[in-house]
């Protein structure tokens, strides 16, 4: 089993979580030429705080009480190992960008900074990142997708602790009842979602919300049907997100995913509203706090049986920030290098329910939690939101957010899409 995820990793193409992140949260993406002016402007000319020495400061977005106090539990040993003190500052993932802008401005940028993956391309192209390489941090026992979802052209600027993406979760007791098995097709979630809708409950949820949380759902339907990021208006496109309309119409989904995060979702599927839901890792945690709740996971469909699943590789990577001051920048590497060190990386990640970066991390984690096999799976064969567009992802999100909202509330597919890609193109 851990040599089938190695070899299945290593040909990963090309890398996350959250999701983006973890997934949880609304995220808005900073526009990249405001970016770009803040930090060649401010964040490269030099650290303008008198520092201790011995304490070193990590901005995250662990919120959540859970993360919060798994980070601090490994910030403490890495800090016990390296000899001084880490200190964690989190602020919702929405606000990581803005609030690094505004320290950048302000020269008292962390010495860490822990971005969601689809946003470290944005502040590596204005300069505002260390190559980690030049720091010391080594990228042998990473699979070469999870490197390309820390890089941005070609250079090493985020190392990735976990990874993650999306799948299929399903209430095992609804479906038994219903004597329906898992679907594994779109005709067959849209025949099971239809048939699972009753009073209340909606066959499926999931996010189409006009925040990245829509984006990174959408994009398995859009990849999985051949579609492409730099082609919004294209057929595959079209079709990708009138599949999303067909399920609207059927009534298996709510009329309010236009307005859900992930979390929704989540609530939604917890509370018995929803049979079936696309999410990710970030919410076992939470569904196993109801011993009640039977659930199981398997990858997303596709469009026809024998098609890949390709998901979107969600997850964040821990940054140096360019302050000037190289002896700090040196000192933060070891940080980095430990928080993202295999022993961490499997405790972080067997807490979270996260899939493990490192190679070997990943295969113990696999073997560790078998339930979450197709979870692995989907890593697999995961993509980067940004690995062909790089900082220029931004405008594309912005673009399918305003498309969802449009198509899904009565305009076609085709012309919300048209006009998606126009805006992604034009950056208005």
């Amino acid at each position: 089993m851990s040599k089938r995820f190695t070899s299945l990793a290593l040909t990963a193409h090309p890398p996350a979580a959250t999701g983006r992140g973890r997934g949880r949260s609304r995220r808005v993406l900073a526009p990249f030429t405001a970016v770009s002016v803040l930090v060649a402007g401010a964040a490269l000319a030099g650290c303008g705080q008198q520092r201790d020495a011995g304490t070193y400061t990590v901005m995250n977005s662990s919120t959540d009480e859970s993360y919060h106090r798994w980070d601090a539990e490994a910030m403490a040993r890495c800090g016990k190992e390296l000899g001084v003190t880490i200190e964690q500052q989190s602020v919702p993932a929405s606000q990581v960008m803005t609030k690094a802008l505004r320290m950048a401005s302000s020269k008292s940028l962390p010495d860490i900074v822990q971005f969601d993956a689809s946003e470290m391309p944005t502040f590596a192209d204005a300069g505002g990142l260390v190559d980690l390489r030049t720091l010391g941090l080594s990228t042998d026992d990473i699979p070469d997708g999870i490197v390309d979802f820390g890089s941005y052209k070609g250079t090493y600027y985020g190392a990735a602790r976990s990874v993650n993406t999306l799948a299929l979760f399903y209430n095992k007791d609804v479906l038994d009842k219903a004597g329906v098995k898992v679907p594994t097709t779109w005709a067959e979630l849209r025949a099971t979602a239809k048939q699972l809708t009753q009073g209340k409950r909606y066959g499926l949820a999931l996010s189409a919300g006009g925040a990245e949380d829509g984006v990174f759902q959408f994009t398995p339907f859009m990849w999985s049907n051949g579609g492409d990021e730099t082609d919004l208006d294209g057929p595959k496109v079209v079709e990708a997100l009138d599949y999303w309309k067909s399920l609207l119409k059927d009534g298996s989904l709510s009329k309010s995913t236009v307005n859900w995060t992930q979390a929704d979702v989540n609530d939604q599927f917890m509370a018995g509203n929803a049979a079936m839901m696309i999410n990710g890792p970030w919410q076992v945690e939470t569904l196993n706090s109801d011993k009640s709740l039977h659930w199981g996971i398997a990858p997303i469909p596709v469009p026809e049986a024998g098609d890949d699943s390709v998901g979107p590789l969600g997850g964040a990577v821990l940054t140096v920030p360019n302050t000037g001051d190289e002896a700090r920048e040196k000192t933060a590497g070891k940080i980095v290098a430990c928080l993202a060190s295999e022993k961490e990386q499997l405790t972080y990640a067997l807490n979270s329910w996260m899939v493990p970066a490192n190679a070997e991390a990943a295969a113990a984690w696999r073997e560790k939690v078998p339930e979450l096999d197709s979870l692995a799976d989907q890593v697999a064969v995961a993509r980067s939101r940004t690995a062909k567009l790089g900082a220029g992802w931004s405008s594309v999100s912005l673009a399918l957010q305003s498309a969802f909202q449009s198509a899904l509330t009565g305009q076609s597919s085709e012309t919300a899409l048209k006009r998606a890609q126009q805006r992604a193109t034009s950056g208005n």
